[in-house]
């Protein structure tokens, strides 16, 4: 039961080339910094990942994706790394772009077990109907393009298909942690690594603060041991803004 890694190094031993990770963090909030940190040392190549966004030029999963790391992503937001939009317009970097609402459910689908869902959000564009460029040609073409997807109509309204996210990986990073691999997020860190802790097949927790068993309230955990398969201690983690705003 005993789920602590002495390494973040340790802990990853068996991520590869061309695994897919859900990586949990809303900008800079809540990532798994150190992790992230760790697979960049590690050199794995040709990565699939899942997260709301892609980081920063320099920090955050946009270290991987600078060191060309990361050969897909899907998302909801990418507007803050000047590398990411050069990746993705030169066709180095293909990019599923998908509503947050619904990147949400379907990462909280597959850790669920729900293969599939009907959604409102997106009809009527081409979330639903298709078109959305995924890789971009070497000329600026659009090489692949977002299949379109399956509509139904339940009660005189139009709804469209979409499916679970599971990945090989989870990276989320936590507040506090015990050896069980319970995990208690801090504010707005809950935002999407629950639900990537539970979409991960093997998923790795770094955490602040590691307690023992029994020491956390059970009604304030956010994510339950069973989801977790390694937790790494990373008392003095770097944190970092996205942007400062203050007020004279």
């Amino acid at each position: 039961m005993d789920k602590v890694m002495a390494s973040a190094d340790e802990a990853l031993r068996d991520v590869g080339d061309g695994a897919s990770l859900c990586v949990g963090g809303f900008g800079l909030c809540g990532i798994p910094s150190a992790l992230i940190d760790a697979l960049l040392q590690r050199g794995v190549k040709d990565l699939v990942t899942v997260s709301n966004n892609c980081g920063v030029d320099d920090w955050g999963l946009g270290v991987l994706l600078a060191a060309r790391r990361i050969r897909r992503t899907t998302g909801s937001y990418v507007g803050e790394n000047k590398e990411f939009e050069r990746q993705f317009l030169t066709g180095e970097l293909e990019v599923e772009l998908v509503p947050q609402g619904t990147l949400a459910e379907r990462l909280r689908a597959g850790g669920a077990g729900i293969p599939a869902f009907y959604t409102p959000a997106g009809v009527g564009t081409q979330v639903a109907e298709g078109g959305l460029p995924i890789r971009y040609g070497a000329h600026g073409d659009v090489a692949v393009a977002s299949p379109a997807k399956e509509l139904r109509d339940f009660d005189g309204r139009t709804y469209v298909l979409e499916h679970a996210i599971r990945t090989d990986f989870a990276l989320v990073h936590a507040r506090y942690g015990d050896r069980h691999g319970n995990l208690v997020y801090e504010a707005s860190a809950q935002n999407f690594n629950p639900l990537c802790a539970a979409a991960g097949r093997v998923t790795i927790a770094e955490v602040e603060e590691l307690v023992e068993p029994g020491e956390l309230d059970p009604a304030r955990i956010h994510t339950p041991g069973i989801f977790v398969q390694r937790v790494v201690p990373v008392p003095e983690v770097d944190k970092r803004i996205e942007k400062r705003t203050v007020s004279s």
